[in-house]
């Protein structure tokens, strides 16, 4: 279900790429310099190689829980701050946000919440989520001052220091509370194991 999964996203992300082809804006660094289509990407891959383990009955290793706890945190905030702050604004077909901004980002905080053999991260490692997102941010604000390209109107830079400052703290604010969460629900004593310690 994780290789389907993770190949049907990373079609969905390719076909709304196609789409903004068809309409002359072919930049890819444009169309994956948002948020929602590098996540979503990199984190069905994550769930592709995680399946692809899975099958073949080898153990998963540690930068790839790592990986899978990072996607889930960042794909709770791809959920938040699109449905939230900035609905119904993308370009692409109605159905392509709802599967990348709500079905995606649900199915995967439920796998790594609920599957048996899911990670049990431990809470050193939740400083993981932040260096992908941080990178992000900052080519993102360095694009908006050099070529005025921004993938969300709250970062623009016309906007002013203050609600720039204010939009990306609150951001990363939702991340590391996403992250608790996931670091969290991976941590869970499910039913089974809590009858083997019984």
């Amino acid at each position: 279900m994780r290789v389907v999964g993770g190949s049907a996203v990373l079609l969905v992300v390719l076909y709304a790429y196609v789409l903004r082809i068809a309409v002359g804006d072919v930049n890819p660094f444009d169309f994956f310099g948002y948020f929602t289509n590098q996540t979503s990407s990199l984190t069905a891959l994550v769930l592709i190689a995680l399946g692809a383990l899975a099958l073949n009955g080898r153990r998963l290793p540690l930068w790839l829980s790592v990986a899978w706890g990072v996607g889930a945190a960042c794909l709770i905030v791809v959920a938040v701050v699109y449905n939230a702050l900035v609905p119904g604004t993308g370009s692409a077909p109605a159905w392509v946000s709802v599967v990348l901004h709500v079905v995606f980002p649900v199915l995967v905080v439920i796998d790594i919440a609920f599957s048996p053999d899911r990670p049990r991260l431990a809470w050193t490692q939740v400083w993981w989520v932040l260096p992908y997102p941080l990178v992000w941010i900052t080519v993102v604000l360095l694009r908006g001052a050099t070529d005025g390209w921004v993938p969300y109107g709250f970062l623009l830079p016309e906007r002013g220091l203050p609600s720039l400052a204010l939009h990306v703290v609150g951001i990363l604010t939702l991340l590391i509370l996403a992250a608790a969460a996931v670091w969290a629900l991976s941590r869970r004593t499910s039913r089974r194991s809590a009858a083997h310690t019984r």
